[in-house]
């Protein structure tokens, strides 16, 4: 099996006008052993002007792959956002560990926002910084122990790059785009514009992160080795958010799970960010509706960065409503808050590593009778 390297001109730029991070070339297998599958495109210089054909191609993507390309989004800079990815990985280690998370520095007080540290071990092999939207520190609907709105830790900057400034920036230019998603995606329903994006106007609990994957440096761990000798640095999963937009910077490594159930390559897509939908949406419109596509990543040899956009609703929106049934008269629910949704699912039913250890303020786990999976 032969190999070759791909250099994007984005990579190559930022290669040559900065030597803190290396080989950011992208390895990639020239055989055709991995099927690639063909997404939809959005085309967002078409809302005006094609709204009723972008809404219609939005509702068949989500309802056959779950996956799709957006193209011309306005405001986002792919090269600048590659930048800043650049600049926050290529920080000194101190420096990194003053935004760690407790649970890997005791005596940093943040616990949910910030930066998270490579673990050993773990087929997950990834670090990373995110944020979500700052709230006031007076809002009075907030409980200071809600740690979904924690205040974020912000990394020292140095003058070479505005990081702080602009990552807020691009998390409004992201959230705005999701909600014309949203609003495209109501269209082709035959629902009010507006059916969805309500959940999201007020302090919504949306996380952006920028990602490093390094390559495994010495043999994986055997939970990161799957079939064919391939190598994980992201397990199979979906994702438990309401949609989500990456960028992928034209990294290859990612795969999704089709509609006969084969797993197939994502090819990338240049200067395009690619968009799936999460759990929360699936449930929000009956749980057979669109798809939340099970996905994952491939070791890929060489250093990967990629940044998502996790939407999510206000911890206070009630997601135990059917957002289709809700507009045609038939919607019955057990009203549930979103933040309890993900307690209930994220700490105590799939037991991610990042919320095991965070506080059940909610006391969702006791109301429940569910076992706390750190004491278990």
């Amino acid at each position: 099996m032969s190999l070759h390297i791909e250099i994007t001109e984005t990579q190559k730029h930022h290669v040559q006008g900065n030597g803190d991070i290396l080989l950011h070339r992208v390895k990639t297998m020239s055989d055709t052993s991995r099927p690639v599958i063909k997404l939809p495109i959005v085309d967002m210089s078409k809302t005006e002007s094609d709204r009723a054909g972008l809404a219609k191609i939005v509702v068949d993507a989500l309802e056959n792959i779950g996956f799709l390309f957006i193209d011309n989004v306005e405001g986002l800079d792919f090269d600048r956002l590659f930048q800043a990815c650049q600049w926050f990985f290529s920080l000194p280690p101190e420096k990194k560990r003053k935004l760690c998370r407790k649970n890997w520095v005791p005596e940093n007080p943040n616990i949910y926002r910030g930066y998270f540290p490579v673990v050993e071990g773990e087929p997950s092999r990834k670090e990373g910084f995110e944020f979500g939207r700052a709230v006031r520190p007076d809002d009075v609907q907030v409980s200071p122990e809600n740690w979904y709105y924690e205040t974020c830790p912000w990394p020292e900057e140095d003058g070479k790059f505005p990081f702080k400034e602009y990552m807020t920036s691009m998390y409004e230019v992201m959230h705005e785009l999701a909600m014309e998603i949203l609003r495209l995606t109501a269209l082709g329903l035959g629902l009010p514009e507006g059916a969805f994006t309500y959940l999201f106007d007020d302090k919504p609990c949306s996380t952006y992160r920028i990602l490093h994957y390094p390559p495994w440096d010495g043999p994986p761990p055997s939970n990161a080795r799957i079939e064919d000798g391939k190598i994980l640095t992201t397990p199979d999963h979906s994702d438990s958010n309401f949609l989500t937009l990456l960028a992928t910077f034209n990294y290859k490594g990612l795969e999704i799970v089709n509609s006969e159930g084969n797993w197939v390559a994502v090819e990338p897509r240049p200067k395009s960010l690619v968009m799936n939908i999460g759990d929360l949406f699936d449930r929000m419109t009956g749980g057979n509706k669109f798809r939340a596509t099970r996905h994952r990543v491939l070791d890929i040899g060489v250093d990967r960065f990629s940044v998502p956009f996790f939407l999510e609703p206000s911890y206070f929106s009630d997601v135990g409503v059917n957002l289709i049934k809700k507009y045609t008269g038939e919607e019955s629910h057990e009203p549930e808050k979103y933040g309890c949704y993900m307690i209930r699912v994220a700490k105590y039913e799939r037991k991610y590593f990042e919320y095991k250890v965070l506080p059940d303020f909610e006391k969702v786990g006791e109301r429940l009778g569910l076992v706390d999976p750190v004491g278990s």
